[in-house]
């Protein structure tokens, strides 16, 4: 891992800029390596990860392994797979919910992180908030548009909805997610991480 990118981790996971923010006190949770292929950007950690410093580390993150077809060994491999959230710390509660990323994270740290992700080659982009900074005016007005384009965003991005529980009326509305995404997804992701 280059030297460059230690430090920044390093400096991220100090961070505290937040902090007064935070309900349950600043976590940064991330994990990347400047050999990584695969980059997974989510929202922000839920309080199980907040609690085990281990991304995806829930029922939303079993979700996506199976999506991805990977077992936990590769999916924690960071040597291959960075996980870099929008938000790094759990941001607390909203209406029915969790609230949105902190925009600290996304201001400060993405635009020094990413650009030190050089080997990456697909980008997974896991909800409204990664698709909006990622895609940027390319992304769709509603997320299920944006996902149903992937081949627009391709070969570089994939647009994802959250693999949240929450979201089982979702893929039962939209049945070609899983006939059409997930079969290009998995071979994608497989082709790339294969040793």
């Amino acid at each position: 891992m280059s030297r460059r990118l230690q430090a920044l981790l390093r400096e991220i996971r100090a961070c505290r800029l937040c902090a007064p923010s935070l309900p349950l006190g600043p976590n940064p949770v991330l994990r990347a390596s400047a050999s990584a292929r695969l980059l997974i950007v989510g929202q922000a950690p839920g309080t199980r990860v907040h609690a085990t410093s281990i991304p995806w580390n829930d029922a939303s993150g079993q979700r996506l392994r199976e999506w991805l077809a990977l077992a936990p060994e590769t999916f924690y491999d960071e040597r291959r797979v960075a996980i870099v959230p929008m938000g790094f710390c759990y941001p607390g509660r909203s209406g029915g919910g969790d609230a949105p990323p902190r925009p600290e994270c996304r201001a400060t740290w993405h635009p020094r992180l990413i650009p030190l992700l050089t080997e990456v080659e697909l980008v997974l982009l896991i909800g409204q908030y990664a698709q909006d900074y990622f895609l940027g005016p390319a992304r769709k007005a509603r997320l299920t548009d944006t996902v149903r384009a992937w081949r627009e965003y391709a070969p570089r991005y994939v647009p994802l909805p959250h693999p949240s529980p929450r979201n089982i009326g979702w893929l039962k509305a939209n049945p070609w997610f899983e006939r059409e995404v997930l079969p290009m997804l998995r071979a994608r992701v497989h082709a790339l991480l294969s040793p």
